[in-house]
C-alpha cells in the first residue's frame, strides 16, 4: 500500500481522538468513500469545484455537501444576500422579519398549506412534524417510509423486532440511548406495499403516516392516492417528508408530480443553498395544534437562515434550477450506462435523476467502488457511484468526467474477466458500505 495522505487525512486521524465518530455527519466519513486517503476538509469551495487543506482543486461530481448546493456552491445572488445580513447583524432580542417573508412564500409555493414552522436540520424538522402531528391527532404512534432523521422517536422503530430501519436507507443503526420504552409507536412500511400499511392502520393507534414521496423509484398502482384516501378516512395526518427531494424535480416539493397534498410537507437541503434553514408547512388545523405543545429554539431565529432560503428561492424560480438539475442527472445516467454496455459491466441504476447512483452488479462491488474514488481523484475529481446535480455541472465537466471513468470501466472489465485482480490495485483499504462504529 502506498502512503498517499495529505494534510486533510493527517487531520482527520486528530479529528477521529476529539470527535466521535470523527465527523458530524456519518455521510461524510472519509471510509464511506477512500480510507486513508480522501482529502477529508475543505479550504474553499465555488461552482461545483473544491480545494482541499493542499490547495488541490477538484470537481465536485460526487455529494454536492450531501446534495445541499443545487445552484452550485457559493451562488453570488445567495451570498450577497447573507452578507448583508452579516453587515446588519444576524441575531438580536427581537425576531427577523425574513421568517414572516418566508413563510409567506412557501405558502404560496403549497397552496393547500397556511402555516410554517423554521428549524435548521432536517432531523430537527422531522421532529417538530411528528410533535405537532401527533397533538393534532391526539395519537401517538406512526407508521413511516422512508429516512427522516436520527431523533428517539425515528431510531425507537429498531427496538421493534430488529433492525426494521435497514430497508430505509443505513442497515445496522444502533438504537442504544434511545428508551426501550418507545417500542412499538414507530411502525416502517415499504414503499409502494399498501396492504402491509392498511395492516399497520388497522391494528394499531396510527394518528400519523410520515413518508418520503419518493427515493429510489416512483408509486405504482395509485399507491400515494391510496395512502391519502387511508389517512384521510381515519383522521390521520399525513406527512410528506420533502428534506431531500423538494426543488429538485419541481418548484416545491415532488408531490407535486402526482397531484397528492399532504398536510404537512416538510423542506430541507436545497432550501438554503448550503444555508441552514428547514421548513415544515402544513394546514391550519394541524399547525395550530404546535401550540398545544412545545417547540422553541433560540437559534431557530437567527436571520441567515431565512435570509438565504429566500434569495434561493428567488434563484431557483428565475433560472428553473429543477430542470437543469434534473437534465444533468439525466446525462449522467445515461453517461454510466453507456460505459457499462461499453465494457460489458452490468450496473443499476436508482434514485431520481438529479439524486442519482450506481452499483455493480459484482461480488467485488465496493472494491470498484473505492477504485473508482481512488483513480478519480488522481485526475482531479470528487468522485464515487453517486452524483447529487448542480445548475454548475456544466458539459465540459461531463466530457472530463466521462473520458476519466471510461479508463477506469475498462479496468474494471479486465477484473471481472480475471485479467486483473483489483485488490492488486488499491492503494488502501476497500470503502465501508453502510454504518459502521470507527475505533
Amino acid at each position: 500500500m502506498i502512503n498517499t495522505m495529505g494534510k486533510g487525512q493527517e487531520l482527520y486521524k486528530k479529528a477521529k481522538t476529539l470527535i466521535p465518530g470523527g465527523t458530524m455527519l456519518l455521510s461524510k466519513r472519509p471510509e464511506m468513500f477512500l480510507p486513508d486517503q480522501w482529502p477529508s476538509y475543505f479550504s474553499k469551495a465555488k461552482g461545483c469545484k473544491v480545494w482541499d487543506l493542499d490547495g488541490k482543486e477538484l470537481i465536485d461530481m460526487c455529494i454536492m455537501g450531501i446534495g445541499t448546493n443545487t445552484l452550485g456552491y457559493g451562488n453570488d445572488e445567495v451570498d450577497a444576500a447573507v452578507m448583508e445580513t452579516v453587515k446588519s447583524g444576524n441575531m438580536s432580542t427581537l425576531s427577523c422579519p425574513e421568517e414572516v417573508y418566508l413563510a409567506e412564500k412557501l405558502v404560496e409555493i403549497n397552496p393547500w398549506a397556511d402555516m410554517v414552522r423554521f428549524a435548521r436540520s432536517g432531523g430537527e424538522a422531522n421532529s417538530i412534524a411528528i410533535r405537532i402531528a401527533r397533538a393534532a391527532s391526539g395519537r401517538d404512534k406512526v407508521a413511516i417510509c422512508g429516512y427522516h432523521g436520527w431523533h428517539d422517536w425515528y431510531l425507537s422503530a429498531n427496538h421493534n423486532d430488529g433492525d426494521e430501519l435497514s430497508g430505509h436507507l443505513l442497515p445496522g443503526l444502533s438504537p442504544k440511548g434511545v428508551p426501550k420504552n418507545l417500542k412499538d409507536t414507530v411502525y416502517p412500511f415499504h414503499y409502494n406495499n399498501y396492504e402491509e400499511l392498511l395492516s399497520i392502520v388497522e391494528n394499531n393507534e396510527i394518528g400519523v403516516i410520515k413518508m418520503e414521496v419518493v427515493r429510489n423509484f416512483g408509486p405504482e398502482d395509485n399507491f400515494l392516492q391510496k395512502v391519502r384516501d387511508l389517512a384521510t378516512r381515519n383522521n390521520i395526518v399525513l406527512i410528506f417528508d420533502e428534506c431531500t427531494s423538494g426543488f429538485r424535480e419541481t418548484y416545491g416539493g415532488i408531490y407535486k408530480k402526482y397531484g397528492v397534498e399532504p398536510d404537512i410537507a416538510m423542506y430541507g437541503k436545497t432550501i438554503g443553498n448550503g444555508y441552514a434553514l428547514t421548513a415544515v408547512v402544513g394546514r391550519r388545523s394541524v399547525m395550530e395544534a404546535a401550540q398545544t405543545t412545545f417547540i422553541s429554539s433560540t437559534f431557530w431565529t437567527e436571520r441567515i437562515g431565512p435570509t438565504a432560503a429566500l434569495a434561493t428561492l428567488k434563484v431557483m424560480e428565475k433560472t428553473k434550477s429543477w430542470e437543469i438539475i434534473t437534465k444533468a442527472g439525466q446525462k449522467m445516467q445515461s453517461g454510466w450506462q453507456t460505459l457499462a454496455s461499453t465494457h460489458g459491466l452490468s450496473i443499476s441504476l436508482s434514485g431520481i435523476p438529479a439524486l442519482c447512483t450506481y452499483s455493480f452488479n459484482s461480488e467485488k462491488a465496493m472494491e470498484y467502488k473505492t477504485l473508482i474514488a481512488q483513480e478519480m481523484l488522481k485526475k482531479g475529481f470528487l468522485a464515487s457511484t453517486n452524483f447529487y446535480a448542480c445548475t454548475e455541472h456544466t458539459d465540459n465537466y461531463f466530457e472530463q468526467y466521462f473520458n476519466e471513468l471510461d479508463k477506469i470501466f475498462f479496468t474494471i472489465s479486465k477484473c471481472e474477466n480475471g485479467v486483473e485482480n483489483v485488490e492488486d490495485l488499491l492503494q488502501g483499504p476497500v470503502c465501508h458500505s453502510g454504518f459502521k462504529r470507527l475505533n
